[in-house]
């Protein structure tokens, strides 16, 4: 944690970076009003975004609680805002699209590995601040204890003779895993589920099922990189339906592609979604549904353990026609080293598990047993409940420090927008058009500071103005402080004002 003097430096800097002068309006609910609204049609508060709250806001604004009040209550009379019980107000989602639609780019092949590898070979350095990478924060009681199991595993290991571990894996693990399923909404058996390794491996089985080299596949964009490259691989064709940041994949852009093109399988990341941070609406999952009804749907899972608050039900739960393929892991709730993955494939299990057995000829016995052992000893719970409170508290406070350094440049104020996730542990911040984010990359890392260009994420350089971070290890010090001032510097001395 900071000291008592850098948390006043960043009091007072906060402060007054937030009292910019006042427009000369007759009064001060109409000053709230403008302020709000302008942000909305810049799209600097994104629809289904969660406003500031009528306490921050009347303290950000100096203004009283009840002139928030107020200005909020004419929002909401003229549509632009809605409030819900317990949470306060969100942007109305029916801006989602405002204007023309985006066009739905025609089926392409990826060509993103070379650009991909060439970051992901970035050594890893105690020096760099690494908000580029989706590894989980491992400075938790329960990692060292989780290790200290493998140890044990490791000697007993020495005493028994060698053999394979058959797909669907450890038998302790696999009841362990139907548990962990089990909370987050999805109850099955034992039988219904092979162990992978990470989710990566299960997604890649899952495309080989259900595609062949050629077909099309449809993804949200942004799409995790990671992905993006695995149906490159595979020699398949992408239709990427365009996605807010805060609600997800545009739905109205998506009837006009599954009728035009013949889409063999459907790959989205719904919940906490990487890179953006994003969550699918229960009420837009069902639509989502109805309308690619028949077309297998493989849901990639990962962060979806680390809601803050409630967990949204993953659509595997909502699936009717047992088409959903769900994809998970323990690689963003424990260790992203275990490589431990599974797949519910539903009524493709019989060819994912064929392709399981003649990828891998066995499954890793000494973690699979380890972390079965772990996860038995009830260790794992409290640590989910822990790191799903020390991420809610970090993207809080990162959100502020880094908001508050970008709006020390006025070409940067109410010119960009910084998501605000309600779970896992990425944020998307969105430039100006002409900003450059692979120059703001190259530039950060020479800095020491790692962060990654929104080019990753699309096969038609789209988010050229976007970066995608994360604060799994942020700290409140120093060297987190003056490295988001640093970060926020290169941006601005890259947009011109």
């Amino acid at each position: 944690m900071g000291t008592d003097n850098t948390k006043k430096a960043y009091n007072s800097r906060y402060q007054t970076a937030l009292l910019q002068p006042r427009s000369p309006l007759k009064t001060k609910y109409q000053y709230v009003y403008q302020w709000i609204s302008e942000r909305i049609d810049k799209q600097s508060f994104q629809p289904g975004e969660r406003l500031p709250s009528i306490r921050d806001l009347s303290q950000k604004l100096s203004v009283s609680k009840n002139t928030v009040i107020r200005a909020y209550q004419q929002l909401e009379a003229n549509q632009k805002i809605t409030a819900q019980a317990r949470s306060g107000y969100r942007v109305n989602r029916s801006r989602v699209i405002q204007g023309q639609p985006e066009p739905v780019p025609e089926p392409g092949f990826v060509d993103l590995m070379t650009l991909s590898k060439k970051i992901m070979e970035l050594p890893v350095s105690r020096e760099v601040l690494p908000m580029g990478s989706a590894h989980p924060d491992t400075d938790f009681p329960a990692i060292n204890s989780l290790y200290a199991e493998i140890g044990r595993h490791s000697r007993y290991q020495s005493h028994i003779p060698s053999h394979y571990q058959l797909p669907p894996g450890n038998d302790q693990l696999l009841k362990q895993l139907v548990g962990i399923n089990r909370e987050l909404g999805i109850t099955i058996s034992k039988q219904s589920l092979l162990v992978t390794h990470g989710a990566q491996q299960a997604i890649s089985l899952s495309l080989q099922a259900l595609t062949s080299p050629g077909d099309i596949v449809l993804v949200e964009s942004a799409s995790y990189f990671g992905n993006l490259m695995l149906l490159e691989s595979l020699g398949l064709k992408v239709i990427e339906i365009p996605a807010s940041p805060v609600t997800g994949i545009h739905l109205d852009a998506l009837e006009q592609p599954l009728k035009d093109w013949p889409v063999k399988a459907i790959l989205i990341n719904p919940s906490f979604n990487n890179p953006t941070g994003y969550v699918m609406s229960t009420a837009d999952r069902l639509r989502f549904l109805a309308m690619t009804r028949g077309i297998p749907i493989i849901e990639d899972d990962v962060f979806g353990g680390l809601a803050y608050h409630q967990r949204p039900l993953p659509l595997k739960t909502l699936d009717q026609e047992n088409r959903v393929i769900y994809c998970n892991s323990l690689s963003k709730t424990l260790d992203s080293r275990l490589r431990i993955g599974w797949v519910v494939a539903g009524k493709y299990q019989a060819v994912i598990e064929k392709r399981l057995l003649t990828d891998n000829m066995g499954s890793p016995n000494l973690i699979h047993s380890a972390v079965a052992q772990f996860l038995a000893s009830g260790k794992y719970r409290q640590h989910l409940g822990k790191i799903r409170r020390s991420y809610a508290k970090k993207q809080q406070v990162f959100y502020q420090q880094l908001t508050l350094a970008l709006d020390q440049y006025p070409q940067l104020r109410d010119h960009y927008h910084l998501t605000q996730p309600t779970g896992g542990f990425l944020c998307w911040l969105t430039l100006a058009e002409h900003a450059d984010s692979q120059a703001i990359y190259q530039q950060a890392l020479s800095q020491g500071i790692s962060v990654l260009p929104g080019t990753m994420f699309s096969t038609h350089k789209r988010f050229r103005h976007c970066l995608r971070l994360s604060f799994a290890n942020f700290r409140e010090n120093n060297t987190w402080q003056q490295g988001l001032d640093q970060l926020a510097a290169i941006i601005a001395g890259q947009i011109k004002q």
